[in-house]
């Protein structure tokens, strides 16, 4: 019989799970599955129980750990809380009943187990967790005294994650306790220490009450989550019938506790845990019992809430808050108000009851209570006797919905919903009318948020009738939109989101019939907010809002649609909200006026300046529902607001003017001539008005500059006298500063010179041409970067006449400027921009080495990025040039399918002469493209691989002439992933250019740059390198023998050129000795043995010592001096004649002015020495290395001149002048004042010189 295969195995096994899962208790599936490390946690419990204590500490925290993780989700917790919480409980249980309370090692037992306890309540709530406490009678004395135990001891930490387990512990035993005071004894009769004795009086308090009620006092004190514990059980424990004498008696410790408030901060935790403890008692108490302390307690209440203390503390006054209402409704019959609205908020139970007693009616039964029940509902509404203090708590709470915080206002509006709840119809409109007050045009945003809160709870409670609704809902579309300008800013968020909760709440409180009319007035202004709102959570909580209304309110028109539109993710853009989401929405019957009012009256004229621009885009997005409408009766309304005195409005109603006639263009819809007349105004209107002086001038100038750009667009006729003023408008802001102007004043530049200078006479535009000529040359940076722009984008037909000189003119505007004071990489930037044809190659090929810094930073590089950009356009327009003239006579039909395929190398060789690109110019395209594509700036290099990868698999037009074009294309290949920043997957694919002549030195003064880098870390740039080119070097994928050795040579020689090309340009020479220091501590350049190389190891050697010669002659950069040390260090240690140059040259440092030098001179010396005895006589050796290692080389240097002049002569070295070199020069520093003023480069250089 033939076996099944491991997958059959597995798949079956996982049917199986799946059936078991299917026909498994819903328990055994949640163990199974959501709780991923139950196992782990499974093991350590086992473990705890079969040692009866944790054995391992570290696992408590392990566990800890793990339920963090869920503290958002505790309910996937739940289901295992009976496995976890029981033998837990039962070890603390029977490990103190074996060792007694008094044992001093049941702590050690308890505290451990207390923390894995407390981290589940921490998570899913206590009341889910003590449902698995034990609860025995006998249990009560037993957690009092391990509470006691556990009451005189401190914790170690303040750190949760530090904790041993004393906070915890009480933690628990108050929880126990909080369940074990139910006991349904009396007290007295469990309490054994009190057992042999009489009988306690009935005015007497029983010992272990007193005990816990000891406790509980301390701990109302107390910071942490025990002060709340310890209410919950003084709220069980006093209520209880038998307490009555401990129920007064705390009443009366709590009157002189918040009667004697002072600034102290252990008495401010001590009231706060007071005034809990009360609200937990009241909550639980009954009525009977409260009512005779009512008068204290209320009193207390209302004098520390107006207290200075309780203004400074906000969690006072929530606290305070949650009282006075408990106290409310103490103070209030308990029953089910008849007049209360019973929709959709009616209970389970309360609508089975009415199931039943229909049912009941149906089979003739009759219930003789049910009407006088409801006949003593209907009296008690006419004739309810409310105490005189329920008005003075009413007016309290409604004092707390104007309070600043938020806690505060949230407890005053449930306790609204609460008292509320208890009094007649005709009380409960005045607290209506109450609550409506807050509303009012004079109240602040606190109020308007407290009234939204108290609203949703009457409407929750059913406590809102439909007949109110016609007064509330207008109030609640005002806070729908409520937003109020202070200062840079606006409040209303808070309130805008309370009024969507309370229209939440109107979905879920009525049916569909009293709330038809209500929900067609609520959904424009729902969906309003959902797509318009500046807030996130403001937008998502409309549509949360009107997703109910939807779904409880029956059928909607487009209901279903829309909220799959809207949902939670859609809008959590606003840019996708304002765009997309909202646009959807409009074509909707209903919305759009809607939409286009709020984007009119509220967002245009914004104080957000990026809403004022998103709102003009989506007001031009909503042309295409309503043309006539927008080019009506949109305009009339915006024209005017650009005069505007607000900032705000003018620069809103600019833009969105422009944009509407630009949409209105794209719709083919046709301005009538008045419009145009109109249009043509606004801009000389503005200038007129002087709106672009004082604030706000700068945006007004950009919303200006693309106002002209749309009606360019759009062609709108335009006076001659109108044109020229436009065109001076954005020349003016050519000139500014600012980039974002300039860049604006361009693009509509563009578009204006297209839309009504074409036409113009050959002698205005050449005067303009001119004009823009000029200003390239002007002293002002700003005009230089704003005119490179702009002739960057002048049409064909205004530089026909005049191409050369723009084009020089260009060039020299990429020039780095001689005179530091004058550069200005922002203008170089605009210039590339500008530059687009044959005769700009080679300034492109000079902007690749721009590496200007400033103190912003490498500046330079936004130089080469823009050359980058410029070198792939202008390649593709020589290439169709050039192969358009040797196709010329092809038609047009086949023109662009003949220029994406390669042209015969004789058609080509026939026009070599005439052609623009060519075999030059594209070696030194792609090698300059792969030189970026190896330094070290991350975005740089993604954007060179992927121009070189543009330029090879062009689908438009082939760029020949590329040299190892089947090697390029094996680097990048046609389906390669986009990683090209990721160094790890750029540098082994580029490195292979080195074997080819053509680029290697491109390569290399790239690639040096990287292996030069000061961070020295695994993933680093120096790292990934120098990998890189070492397993480059192996050769590996190459059977000759001879592989290591040639390329060895070739980049030596390579490493050679840049030497010397790059001579005392630190930015690349120090990098470049960095690289040759790495590679020589490698061996490499030290081993070429085999012929024809044997002896190229001195030649090199011989030309790295003359380079340093130069470049360490003067120097001040310390990581030059270094590498360069270590380098004189590696020569010298090779046996080759060529050492005792080296070595020489090293000894000589040891008389350099720096101490560092000198110091690190003499432990190259000393290396050396031991490495390559034959540069000291044998007999010698000894004390040369005893004078190095012995003297203290960065001392000063009059005391060390005799240890070196000793050194000297030991060594055999001539002794000259202690200032000079070996070379006969001198030891300078530079005293010329450096021409760059910039205090951040002149700090920049001195972190450089310091070598970090």
């Amino acid at each position: 019989m033939e076996q099944p295969n491991e997958e059959t195995v597995i798949a079956t096994a996982a049917m199986n799970q799946e059936e078991d899962d299917e026909y498994d208790s819903k328990e055994k599936v949640l163990k199974k599955h959501f709780l991923q490390e139950w196992n782990l946690v499974k093991a350590f419990i086992d473990d705890t129980v079969s040692n009866s204590r944790v054995s391992d500490p570290s696992f408590v925290h392990k566990f800890r750990s793990i339920m963090d993780k869920y503290q958002e989700q505790g309910q996937l917790l739940e289901p295992y809380l009976e496995s976890i919480v029981p033998p837990l409980m039962n070890i603390i249980r029977s490990r103190t009943i074996e060792l007694g309370v008094a044992s001093d090692e049941i702590l050690e037992i308890v505290n451990p187990i207390c923390i894995v306890v407390y981290s589940l309540v921490h998570v899913c709530g206590y009341k889910s967790v003590i449902r698995f406490f034990p609860h025995q009678v006998s249990d009560l004395e037993l957690a009092v005294s391990l509470l006691e135990k556990c009451h005189f001891r401190n914790s170690v930490s303040s750190l949760r994650e530090e904790s041993t387990g004393e906070n915890e512990a009480k933690c628990v035993m108050l929880l126990w306790l909080y369940i074990l005071v139910l006991v349904p004894f009396d007290i007295s009769s469990v309490d054994t220490s009190i057992a042999s004795s009489d009988n306690v009086g009935e005015f007497e308090l029983v010992p272990l009450a007193l005990r816990i009620t000891g406790f509980c006092k301390d701990y109302l004190s107390a910071a942490g989550p025990m002060h709340s514990m310890a209410g919950l059980v003084l709220s069980r424990l006093l209520t209880r019938p038998d307490m009555p004498k401990a129920f007064t008696s705390f009443v009366e410790w709590t009157h002189e506790v918040m009667t004697s408030v002072t600034a102290d901060v252990l008495q401010h935790f001590k009231v706060l845990g007071t005034i809990e403890a009360l609200a937990a008692i009241f909550k639980a108490g009954s009525r009977n019992l409260l009512l005779d302390v009512i008068p204290v307690v209320w009193n207390d209440t209302s004098l520390l809430y107006k207290s200075s203390i309780a203004a400074r503390n906000p969690l006072l006054r929530k606290y305070l808050m949650k009282l006075t209402q408990r106290i409310g409704v103490a103070s209030l019959p308990h029953r089910l108000p008849s007049w209360r609205y019973t929709g959709r908020t009616a209970k389970l139970n309360i609508s089975l009851n009415t199931s039943s007693k229909a049912n009941q009616s149906d089979l003739g039964v009759i219930d003789n209570n049910s009407n006088s029940i409801e006949l003593t509902d209907e009296v008690e509404d006419e004739d309810m006797d409310v105490p005189e203090n329920v008005e003075e708590i009413i007016e309290m709470l409604l004092s707390g919905l104007r309070d600043m915080d938020t806690v505060v206002r949230w407890s005053a509006g449930k306790g609204i919903g609460r008292i509320t709840s208890l009094l007649t119809s005709s009380l409960s409109e005045e607290v209506l009318s109450s609550v409506l007050a807050l509303f009012s045009a004079g109240e602040g945003e606190c109020s308007w948020h407290g009234g939204c809160l108290a609203l949703a709870e009457l409407a929750r409670r059913g406590l809102l009738l439909p007949t109110s609704l016609p007064k509330v809902v207008p109030v609640v579309v005002q806070a729908l939109h409520y937003d109020v300008r202070r200062g840079p800013h606006s409040v209303g968020s808070n309130v805008r989101d309370a009024a969507a909760y309370v229209c939440w709440a109107f979905g879920r409180a009525y049916y569909h019939s009293d709330m038809r009319n209500i929900l067609e007035e609520l959904a424009p202004h729902l969906l309003t907010v959902a797509c318009y709102d500046r807030e996130v959570n403001c937008r998502r909580a409309a549509a949360a809002a009107f997703q109910e209304n939807v779904g409880r309110q029956g059928n909607y028109p487009h209901g279903i649609d829309i909220v799959n539109t809207a949902d939670y993710f859609s809008l959590s853009s606003r840019v996708n909200s304002y765009l997309h989401v909202a646009i959807s929405i409009a074509r909707y019957e209903g919305y759009l006026i809607p939409f286009v009012s709020d984007l009119l009256g509220r967002k245009v004229c914004h104080w957000d300046k990026s809403l004022r621009e998103l709102s003009a885009e989506a007001l031009s997005l909503l042309v295409k529902y309503d043309p006539p409408y927008f080019a009506s009766a949109v305009m009339e309304k915006l024209v005017p607001c650009t005069l505007s005195s607000d900032l705000c409005m003018r620069h809103g109603a600019t833009l969105a003017t422009g944009e509407l006639v630009f949409a209105l263009h794209q719709c083919d819809y046709a301005l009538p001539s008045d419009k145009h007349k109109t249009l043509a105004n606004v801009v000389p209107a503005i200038e007129k008005a002087r709106l672009y002086r004082g604030k706000g001038g700068e945006i007004m100038r950009a919303a200006v500059s693309r106002f002209i750009e749309c009606i360019s667009i759009s062609k709108v006729p335009l006076p001659e006298k109108i044109k020229k003023s436009l065109l001076d408008t954005l020349n003016e802001n050519l000139r500014h500063p600012n980039s974002q102007i300039q860049n604006a004043a361009v693009k509509g530049l563009k578009h204006f010179f297209y839309a009504y200078l074409l036409d113009s006479d050959d002698k205005s535009t050449s005067v303009l041409t001119e004009k823009y000529l000029h200003m390239l040359t002007d002293p002002n940076v700003v005009v230089r970067r704003g005119s490179s722009l702009a002739i960057g984008v002048f049409p064909y037909e205004l530089l026909a006449n005049q191409w050369r000189n723009v084009l020089l003119k260009l060039c020299g505007c990429c020039k780095i400027e001689k005179n530091p004071k004058e550069r200005d990489a922002e203008a170089r930037v605009n210039a590339v921009k500008g530059l687009v044809s044959n005769e700009v190659m080679g300034s492109l090929f000079k902007a690749l080495d721009d590496y200007s810094v400033d103190n912003r930073g490498d500046v330079g590089s936004w130089v080469r990025e823009a050359a980058l950009d410029g070198l792939e356009k202008c390649t593709y327009m020589l290439c169709k040039i050039d192969k358009s003239g040797c196709l010329s006579g092809k038609s047009d039909d086949n023109e662009v399918k003949s220029l994406a395929n390669p042209l015969a190398d004789s058609m080509l060789n026939k026009n070599a002469e005439l052609l623009l690109f060519n075999e030059n110019l594209a070696t030194n395209l792609v090698g300059g493209i792969c030189k970026q594509a190896v330094e070290k700036l991350d975005k740089l290099r993604a954007a060179a691989a992927s121009v070189l990868y543009r330029i090879l698999y062009n689908q438009m037009i082939y760029i020949p002439y590329i040299p190892f074009r089947e090697k390029l294309e094996e680097i990048i290949p046609k389906e390669a992933e986009a990683k090209w920043a990721v160094p790890s997957h750029t540098y082994p694919r580029f490195v292979q250019l080195l074997q080819f002549g053509c680029y290697s030195r491109y390569v290399l003064s790239g690639l040096v740059i990287s292996m030069g880098d000061l961070l020295d870390t695994p993933n680093s740039l120096k790292r990934v390198s120098l990998l890189a080119l070492l397993e480059y070097l192996e050769g590996i994928e190459s059977e000759d023998p001879n592989t290591r050795t040639l390329r060895e040579y070739m980049l030596s020689v390579d490493i050679l050129w840049v030497l010397q090309q790059y001579r005392k340009h630190d930015r690349v020479i120090v990098p470049t000795l960095k690289a040759i220091e790495s590679l020589l501590s490698k061996k490499i350049f030290l081993n070429m043995e085999v012929l024809p190389f044997q002896a190229h190891t001195p030649t090199f050697c011989a030309s790295v010592l003359d380079s340093l010669a130069i470049e360490l002659n003067g120097s001040v950069n310390f990581s030059k001096l270094y590498t360069g040390i270590a380098i004189f260090g590696y020569i010298a240690s090779v046996p080759e004649p060529i050492h005792v140059r080296a070595f020489s040259k090293l000894v000589t440092f040891l008389g350099h002015p720096y101490p560092k030098i000198r110091k690190a001179s003499a432990e190259q010396v000393y290396l050396v020495l031991l490495q390559n005895g034959n540069l000291v006589a044998e007999d010698k050796i000894e004390k040369a290395l005893e004078i190095i290692s012995e003297t203290c080389w960065d001392d000063d240097m009059d005391i060390t001149k005799h240890q070196r002049l000793e050194f000297f002569v030991l060594v055999g070295l001539e002794v000259g002048p202690s200032d000079k070199n070996s070379d006969g020069t001198t030891w300078k520093t530079s005293t010329k004042k450096p021409e760059n003023l910039d205090e951040n480069a002149s700090y920049s250089s001195l972190v450089e010189s310091s070598g970090f």
